[in-house]
């Protein structure tokens, strides 16, 4: 095919600028669109998505395909190195010999431990698995599994991993992220997700968060709200509610010096009985991991500062 043919009439959501015509021709071997009735290059230097090669049916472009998945934080070798297939099949789809079954299983094996061949290898294969699960568990995207696994890596090169847990580690980096992402995740939820004690989670958090510099902002109540709404089962009327209170008690100065949890769960309360929506301060507790006596005494400063009255039954 020829230049002249490989050019094609594209339609665009843009204009162009110089006649405000909207009839524009992409020409991919310049990487140029261009106006075709004045001439004006209109965008320039593209990047063809497509493939290098011409196929003519969908079996032979999948046969000519020479990627692999992409590369990923969440495997040791950032899955860059080769796998054996598990299923005992060549090239052509038949079935291997017993021979070769022998054969191919004793590969894998040795393939298998070749790619975990050293001490930061093994560390990390242990790791990132664990990322993965207490991520999922948590119903963490794969892109924030991912920023935990770049930080748990630097975490590494700083050798904070000598004398420490592996499991500790994991999840102080996945706190880190939840707070650098504004998630809404509490310690404790963390520490319930992960077979680490509440204690050595804080310790390695701040451990992590000083040696690799990392600054984050102090959680605002309304960063919890929504989860700790979705818990309990509320409408979404009283979630706005919750929110209207947290921000009248912010402009009043009395979320400064408190517990963000205990705000957010004192503001849920008032506001369940204002929507009729009504929870108890026990069910608020179990939720946003903070005591009854905490959610009493931020509910009554609340109460009393914004004038709400509720009838407690």
């Amino acid at each position: 095919m020829s230049i002249e043919e490989e050019e094609q009439i594209v339609e665009h959501n843009i204009r162009c600028k110089e006649c405000g015509s909207r009839n524009l021709e992409s020409d991919t071997t310049r990487g140029e669109v261009s106006c075709i009735d004045c001439g004006l290059v209109i965008e320039e230097n593209e990047i063809d998505p497509g493939a290098e090669w011409r196929s003519f049916s969908p079996e032979h472009g999948d046969s000519m395909s020479r990627t692999g998945a992409p590369g990923t934080q969440l495997i040791h070798d950032k899955g860059l190195s080769t796998d054996i297939d598990w299923q005992n099949r060549d090239y052509s789809g038949r079935a291997l010999s017993s021979k070769s079954r022998v054969q191919y299983h004793r590969m894998r094996k040795w393939q298998r431990r070749a790619r975990v061949s050293n001490t930061h290898d093994r560390n990390l294969a242990t790791a990132l698995p664990e990322i993965a699960r207490i991520g999922s568990k948590l119903g963490m995207g794969k892109n924030v599994q991912q920023e935990v696994a770049v930080i748990y890596r630097k975490s590494m090169e700083k050798g904070l991993t000598r004398g420490r847990s592996i499991d500790a580690l994991v999840s102080a980096s996945i706190y880190l992220v939840c707070n650098i992402n504004k998630l809404g995740r509490t310690l404790d939820e963390v520490a319930d997700a992960s077979r680490v004690g509440r204690k050595e989670l804080t310790r390695c958090y701040k451990i992590i968060k000083k040696e690799l510099g990392i600054r984050i902002r102090v959680n605002h109540p309304r960063d919890f709200i929504q989860g700790f709404v979705s818990k309990l089962g509320l409408p979404p009327e009283t979630l706005l509610k919750t929110s209207e209170i947290i921000d009248e008690a912010e402009k009043k100065e009395l979320i400064d010096g408190k517990s963000p949890t205990g705000i957010a769960a004192a503001a849920i309360y008032i506001a369940s009985h204002l929507t009729g929506r009504i929870r108890t301060q026990r069910e608020v507790a179990d939720v946003s991991s903070v005591t009854e006596v905490t959610i009493r005494n931020r509910y009554k400063e609340l109460a009393n500062a914004l004038n709400i009255e509720i009838n407690q039954k």
